[in-house]
């Protein structure tokens, strides 16, 4: 009789919801913002943070076991990546995603089994609204999705101002900006570079509040607009982060095609995503988002460099190149 494969790889799969939940309820409690006032014991940790006695030590040692959280003789403390991008009193805290996560997407996960049945989204907008009308007409969940966006952009927005060559550009344009994490840590990286983001009309105060606390509004401004109804600002660079996963192939297309337009001659464009993997056997985060549009959206879908690559050439791109930025995400440059 064969040797019976090893079970491994099935456990850890249908427990990873477990750690996930763990993972992102220590997020929402704040945890890491407290421990970065100085490391703390069982006991005062538990209590600073509200818990009960039972779960609170199993807790705090299943964060130890995720690599998230240290703990030495006693103390807990935070690694130093938990404290660099999960402290919300550091301009750095890129725990906003994680809020949203737990918040909106962790529970309409659990409809996907229905989503995959029936093609269509699972979240706020089940009854047939747009996502983006059911977000951006509330303004605290605005709010919470531009920080969530902030989280999501801010790796990859470092990663891309140290990768792309903008000592050969001069101004630049973020299409769908949000708060302005990507506008911003490319003005940090980049003193002549100049330019800021494109968005709805009602992100513009939580757009300059932003750029604000970075002293960077003398180079970085923000214009107004619908990028599925209005041209595009012209620029240089034009960025599209998280864009166009949201929309359907024609509408890609479309996006692409507004993107030609309103660059320069030599100009470039980048998008960036979670891409799958040529192949579609690596890049698991890139396929998990893109299961993330079926439940989001009515028509959106992720993709790969390849994919991508040849929707800019449709459009009129003379050139194209795919690179890798921070973990699952890649950026596809397009040039005109």
């Amino acid at each position: 009789m064969a040797k019976a494969p090893s079970p491994d790889r099935i456990t850890g799969l249908q427990m990873q919801f477990m750690a996930s939940k763990t993972f992102l309820t220590t997020v929402e409690l704040g945890l890491f913002t407290e421990l970065a006032k100085g490391p703390l014991d069982c006991d005062t940790l538990r209590a600073r943070l509200g818990l009960h006695p039972r779960g609170a030590r199993d807790f705090f040692d299943a964060l130890v076991a995720m690599g998230v959280l240290e703990r030495e003789r006693g103390l807990y403390s935070n690694t130093p990546e938990s404290d660099f991008y999960l402290d919300r009193a550091k301009l750095t805290y890129a725990g906003g995603i994680a809020e949203m996560f737990n918040a909106r997407l962790y529970g309409f996960w659990g409809a996907l089994t229905e989503g995959l049945r029936t093609g269509k989204p699972q979240n706020e907008i089940k009854g047939g609204e747009n996502l983006f009308d059911a977000i951006y007409g509330d303004p605290q969940r605005l709010r919470g999705f531009l920080r969530a966006m902030t989280g999501l952009s801010l790796p990859v927005a470092e990663a891309m101002a140290a990768k792309f060559p903008w000592r050969d550009y001069q101004t630049f344009i973020d299409v769908g900006t949000a708060q302005g994490a990507l506008p911003v840590q490319v003005a940090l990286a980049h003193q002549h570079i100049t330019g800021g983001g494109f968005d709805l009309p009602v992100v513009g105060p939580i757009f300059d509040e932003y750029v604000a606390s970075f002293d960077l509004q003398k180079r970085l401004r923000f214009y107004p607009g619908d990028f599925m109804k209005d041209p595009l600002p012209q620029a240089d660079v034009l960025v599209m982060g998280h864009i166009l996963h949201d929309w359907n192939l024609d509408e890609k297309r479309m996006l692409l095609r507004k993107a030609y337009d309103a660059l320069a001659k030599d100009g470039a464009l980048i998008v960036y995503e979670h891409l799958i993997d040529d192949e579609r056997r690596t890049n698991l985060g890139g396929l998990l988002m893109s299961l993330n549009m079926l439940v989001e959206t009515h028509g959106g879908f992720d993709f790969t460099g390849a994919d991508c690559s040849g929707w800019m050439r449709e459009a009129g791109f003379r050139q194209t190149r795919v690179e890798h930025l921070s973990g699952p995400q890649w950026m596809v440059v397009g040039v005109k």
